[in-house]
């Protein structure tokens, strides 16, 4: 499936969908992720907030646990949406550790939304460390 035939309003919707289900007691700041596995199976999450903050859980690391739980493969196409305190969603890219995450369970050409446009995941994780680095 290329850019044009790529299935945006399937992800932007699953996203909104998933986003409604957040929990962000503490910051208040709700995401929703979505992405197309490689066998066509949609994969979402939300953000699970924590009291103790570095036991929080992205919105991607919700996705991908949903993408293992139901098959594994790797992902296709991919985007997330913050909703601002006004209510409105908006496309965000993934915090350093979640490109990190993103980066281990893409498929070969990946395709990133974000609010620049469609991006690679080498756009947004340059000279990143991966399973090839380890063979090293």
């Amino acid at each position: 499936m290329d850019s044009n035939n790529a299935p945006w309003p399937q992800l932007e919707a699953a996203a909104a969908a998933a986003l409604s289900q957040a929990y962000a007691p503490y910051s208040e700041f709700r995401v929703g992720a979505a992405a197309l596995a490689s066998d066509g199976r949609l994969v979402s999450g939300c953000n699970i907030e924590n009291a103790a903050y570095g036991v929080t859980l992205c919105a991607e690391c919700a996705m991908v646990g949903q993408l293992f739980a139901t098959g594994g493969g790797t992902l296709e196409y991919f985007l997330c949406f913050g909703q601002l305190r006004d209510g409105e969603l908006e496309l965000i890219t993934p915090c350093g550790r979640c490109r990190q995450l993103l980066f281990e369970h893409r498929g070969a050409d990946m395709k990133i939304k974000t609010a620049r446009g469609i991006l690679g995941i080498d756009d947004l994780l340059p000279d990143s460390f991966g399973p090839n680095n380890l063979n090293a």
